[in-house]
């Protein structure tokens, strides 16, 4: 147990879990396991057995590229299903992201989907944080990284025709990309925490990479 200012957390671990069976009822694009499990509860005792599915989609990587020097940020814009039926447009502004494949490093993959998603090669990462996306029902957690943009950028439309990906780049200035989240443009959860993690830790970035990067702003649409 550790003491966070008072807080004496967390109460259990890994060994109070017990899985007692574990099924897959769907596998597709993605996969469903069924788990059945029991855990230990805060006053004393084991629960009885509960059943939940869980939507297995592995784990992914989240890249927001940043000109320290100009202050300028790389988003992406795509076509997103899930946000059709409540967001003000199922076209989204998002940061660069991917799934990790297995044996690739987090690292690896922030570079590679810059380059697919974006055109871009990168600098220095800076790894920002990781979370669990939606641990109630599935197991993926996402790993956010800062890529440092050190060549121009030009915009246009990437990504992959054989993963039927149609995405157009844009540049923003830092200011602009946090109107648009206080506006809700941005709604979708790894660049919102993308965004407001850049807003505190701007400063110490700038700081540590503005002085050692050359990356000159935009070049020309290839539209």
């Amino acid at each position: 147990m550790s003491d966070f200012k008072g807080i004496n957390y967390p109460s259990f671990q890994v060994d109070d879990v017990q899985i007692v069976d574990q099924s897959t009822v769907f596998q597709g694009f993605f996969r469903i396991n069924t788990y059945k499990f029991r855990h230990r509860l805060y006053n004393g005792g084991w629960s009885e057995v509960v059943s939940r599915e869980m939507f297995e989609r592995g784990h992914a990587v989240v890249v927001l590229p940043y000109n320290p020097n100009t202050d300028e940020i790389v988003l992406i814009e795509q076509f997103r299903l899930g946000a059709l039926a409540t967001s003000r447009t199922p076209w989204l502004l998002e940061a660069v992201a991917g799934m990790i494949d297995e044996g690739e490093s987090n690292e690896t993959v922030a570079r590679r989907e810059a380059m697919e998603e974006a055109g871009l090669e990168l600098g220095r990462l800076w790894p920002m944080l990781s979370y669990l996306s939606s641990p109630g029902g599935t197991t993926e957690r996402i790993h956010i990284f800062l890529g440092e943009l050190t060549h121009s950028v030009t915009t246009g439309v990437y990504g992959l025709a054989e993963e039927h990906e149609d995405i157009k780049v844009h540049v923003v200035s830092e200011q602009t990309a946090q109107q648009l989240l206080q506006a809700g443009a941005i709604d979708n959860s790894a660049t919102v925490i993308a965004l407001q993690w850049l807003a505190l830790h701007k400063a110490q970035v700038r700081q540590q990479w503005a002085a050692l990067s050359s990356a000159p702003s935009i070049a020309q649409s290839s539209d």
